[in-house]
């Protein structure tokens, strides 16, 4: 009777002494989403397409979030797959076009991601990530994120858009306009050719443009970083505003993004930048984003960390 009166003391203790912890309840299994980076192969020259390091620093950013599991996987697909079958968003932050890391093994990777996408997995495609050969996957990223680049009809300018307002959505919370150079992707190619830069709903999917500006026309103009413009279709549009990260709501229950950014490594240590990539990589796990956004630091060091031995002479 002693021994019985004694468990029951202690498990009472137990009760009432977590009973003020969040954080002991928030990372059970049962109530924490499991977010999944995957970052591609080195490319390019010290401090750009930094993807590995760039994803373990977007998860040292997010190791505080309650209820978010966050994982990385580094240069390319996963040896073990098995990590993404219990995911509940995965981001594609890497090298794109004809070698996307996504339509290896013809396509079995492709079809992988889309029966996963049908039961509502949460999908996000950053910088080159985002280009894909039409033929190979066009009909898949409208269906993911709402659109994807196509080589010859979207640009790849160097330039610094100003964001200087943001729709009210879960993502741009707590984002303050800011102005950063990059290689900001334009002109893609969105789901019933529409330009991206107003919000649409079509064929059931609800499409949100996030960051939005309008390149001078010395932008337009190029040259660009590949291939040498002027193309004249992008100079025709001159004064129109283009859609460089934009979210989408699907008719399957999941949620996309697409972020043209992400070129230059150094520019994670820009707070509104890294803000509305971190707050993007809640939402579409269907975590709570906080009102004021996600809050994260970033110090020197940590920009440093990780980074692809390259040649940096």
């Amino acid at each position: 009777m002693r021994l019985s009166l004694l468990c029951l003391v202690t498990w009472v203790t137990l009760i009432f002494s977590n009973a003020g912890s969040h954080s002991a309840w928030a990372e059970t299994p049962e109530s924490s989403k499991k977010l999944v980076l995957i970052a591609g192969k080195p490319s390019h020259p010290p401090r750009m397409h930094e993807f590995n390091a760039g994803v373990q620093l977007l998860k040292k950013c997010l190791a505080e979030v309650p209820g978010l599991k966050t994982e990385f996987t580094l240069n390319g697909w996963p040896q073990d797959e098995s990590m993404l079958d219990d995911a509940d968003a995965i981001v594609f932050y890497m090298d794109g076009g004809g070698g996307h890391e996504i339509v290896k093994e013809n396509g079995r990777r492709l079809k992988k991601i889309e029966a996963m996408a049908d039961k509502g997995l949460g999908l996000g495609f950053m910088h080159y990530g985002v280009e894909i050969v039409p033929d190979q996957a066009g009909r898949e990223f409208k269906k993911f994120i709402g659109g994807h680049y196509e080589h010859m009809f979207s640009c790849n300018p160097m330039w610094e858009p100003q964001f200087t307002k943001f729709p009210e959505h879960p993502i741009t919370r707590g984002v303050k306009p800011f102005t950063i150079r990059d290689e900001w992707y334009m002109n893609m190619r969105f789901l019933s050719n529409i330009a991206g830069n107003e919000p649409a709903v079509i064929e059931g999917m609800k499409f949100t443009p996030i960051l939005v500006a309008a390149p001078s026309d010395d932008v337009r103009n190029g040259p660009y970083v590949y291939p040498k413009g002027p193309y004249e279709h992008i100079v025709a549009n001159s004064g129109r505003s283009e859609s460089m990260m934009w979210a989408v709501e699907r008719p399957d229950g999941g949620r996309g993004f697409g972020f043209t950014g992400g070129h230059n490594h150094d520019n994670w240590g820009d707070e509104n930048f890294r803000k509305v990539v971190l707050n993007a990589l809640l939402w579409i796990a269907k975590v709570e984003v906080p009102s004021d956004g996600v809050k994260s630091s970033v110090t020197t060091a940590e920009l440093d960390a990780n980074l692809d031995p390259k040649n940096r002479k």
